[in-house]
Formats: structure tokens, C-alpha cells, sequence
């Protein structure tokens, strides 16, 4: 990546404080409709983005995403890719000036995840990702759900996994406890139930595709103000793209992915991507829970 388009990032925690009692906030009193906000910082100001996230849509997918949030895992990384579609981010960080991955499965080592994806041994060893709830690993969203891929969407997603045919065990119950063997679902593809901790907010047109790939588990509070209006986040960085001129507001980069992946097939398989890396960066300055 070009240094030179970097010049401008503040210094930018390389990693989280986790706390290992994160999930105790989960005692007490929760809601079927979360509710959250993402401080986004760009170009030296801070973006706050409230979201409204949906137990009954998603009910792992949020559980997973808060705990992480009140482990402050999300504090510092950066959106790594920028396109029309969406702000992907959750998975990156900038360590002098360069885009590096952070490492998750080390990272939530010592966390008190809630399970749902789990080796098929008979241990059943957890892996700390997170079940697929959508329609392609065979999750079911009531018709007429609003959380769908349209501008605003809050979007779990999982990175590419290539050919790897890696099975795993899920566990399926609303509660999210194994209570007796019923509760398991073996011979589950890897791929669809590996994400971790990376999520875009989906800012293009509506699609049926996405919404069969992809967990959508909330949708921004307030888009037309707080993302496209007047001091919104995604003004800023249109008005900032104008004033570049001639100049690329991405940069194509090459990313190896799966670099620190638990499954070691996957890890090994080495696949590449090319991102939208933005090169003045946006960064995650706080995510915090209002709502449980």
C-alpha cells in the first residue's frame, strides 16, 4: 500500500482490551431489539451511527456481536473495504501505516464466547465463531422481515473459504444451550458458520442474493441523517472524494485471507482477494451497547 496516502491516520490502538467477563452484562434484563452505536472517525471527526439490532431475525449472530462489543474487541480496527455496496470492516487494523489482520481466534482466547459452532469430535470443541443464520446453511427468516440487505443493514459476514469442504457441528436451538444430543446439527459446511468478527454496513440496493449468503442482524436507527445527511459519515466521504480531484479515494490491495484461521485446511489454502482499501481511514473508534 502506498505510504503516501497514509500520512494522515491517527495512532490507532494495535489492539482491544478484552475482559473475560464480558458476557456478564448479558444477566438481567435483554430486549428483542438491541440497540447499539458504532463511532466511526474520518478524516479527523467522529461519526456516531445508531443501530437497531433484532434477537428474533438473529438471535446468535447478536448475542456473538455484543459480547464483542462489550469486550471492546471492535475499538481501533478500521474499514478495510469501501465500495457502493457497503463499510466493510471488523477484521483490520493499521499498525505503522499498513493494514494488517488482527488476529481473532487469539484474541477472543480468553473471552467467554456463547458457543454455537463446534468441532464434529466428541469433545464437541468450540470453535468461538458463530452460526450462519440465513438461508443457504438452512436458517429460516420469517417473511416480511425488515432486516434485509437494503441501505442501513448491519451484515455478519464470513470471507471466502474456497473450495474447503471442512464439516462442523451447530448448535441450533433458540436458547443457544445444549441441553441433550437433539440440539446439535452435524455435518455442517465450515464456511458458512466461520465468521468471526467482520460486518458491513450495506449502503447499495436491495438483494435477495445477499440476504440468502449473508446474516443481516440489524439496520442503522436513523440512515438518512446520521449516514447520508448534511453531518452524516457517508457525505463526509463523498465530499472528501470530490475535493481528490484526480486522485483515487482506494487503493486496489492484495490480501491473503484466512491467514490465522483455526481450521488448519483453511488456513493453508492461502486464497486471495483484492479490496477497496480507502486511503484516508475510516476507523471504528467505539462500538457501545445502549440497549441489551
Amino acid at each position: 500500500m502506498k505510504r503516501t496516502f497514509l500520512r494522515r491516520i491517527a495512532a490507532v490502538s494495535a489492539a482491544a482490551v478484552l475482559s473475560v467477563g464480558a458476557t456478564a452484562m448479558f444477566v438481567g434484563c435483554t430486549t428483542d431489539r438491541p440497540e447499539i452505536t458504532i463511532t466511526y472517525t474520518f478524516n479527523g471527526k467522529d461519526y456516531a451511527v445508531d443501530y437497531t439490532l433484532s434477537r428474533k431475525t438473529a438471535p446468535r449472530t447478536v448475542e456473538h456481536f455484543i459480547e464483542l462489543a462489550d469486550a471492546l474487541y471492535f475499538d481501533g480496527l478500521c474499514v478495510h473495504n469501501y465500495d457502493a455496496g457497503g463499510l466493510y470492516t471488523g477484521g483490520y487494523m493499521y499498525e505503522n501505516e499498513e493494514l494488517v489482520e488482527k488476529d481473532y481466534f487469539s484474541a477472543v482466547a480468553s473471552l467467554s464466547l456463547t458457543q454455537s459452532v463446534f468441532m464434529s469430535n466428541d469433545e464437541k470443541t468450540p470453535l468461538n465463531t458463530v452460526y450462519g443464520e440465513f438461508k443457504d446453511n438452512g436458517f429460516q427468516i420469517s417473511s416480511g422481515s425488515r432486516y434485509t440487505h437494503k441501505a442501513g443493514a448491519l451484515v455478519m459476514y464470513y470471507t471466502d473459504k474456497g473450495s474447503d469442504n471442512t464439516r462442523v457441528t451447530t448448535l441450533r436451538n433458540d436458547e443457544g444451550k445444549a441441553t441433550d444430543g437433539e440440539a446439535y446439527q452435524d455435518n455442517c459446511l465450515y464456511s458458512y458458520n466461520s465468521a468471526t468478527s467482520m460486518f458491513y454496513t450495506y449502503t447499495g440496493e436491495g438483494s435477495t442474493a445477499l440476504d440468502n449468503k449473508y446474516s443481516v442482524f440489524g439496520m442503522a436507527s436513523d440512515y438518512e441523517n446520521q449516514m447520508t445527511g448534511e453531518n452524516g459519515l457517508l457525505t463526509a466521504i463523498k465530499d472528501y472524494i470530490a475535493d481528490l480531484g484526480d486522485v483515487e479515494f482506494t487503493e486496489e490491495t492484495e490480501i491473503t485471507l484466512n491467514k490465522t484461521d483455526i481450521i488448519e485446511s483453511v488456513k493453508n489454502a492461502k486464497i486471495k482477494t483484492t479490496w477497496e482499501v480507502p486511503v484516508e481511514p475510516i476507523v471504528i473508534k467505539s462500538v457501545v451497547v445502549n440497549k441489551y
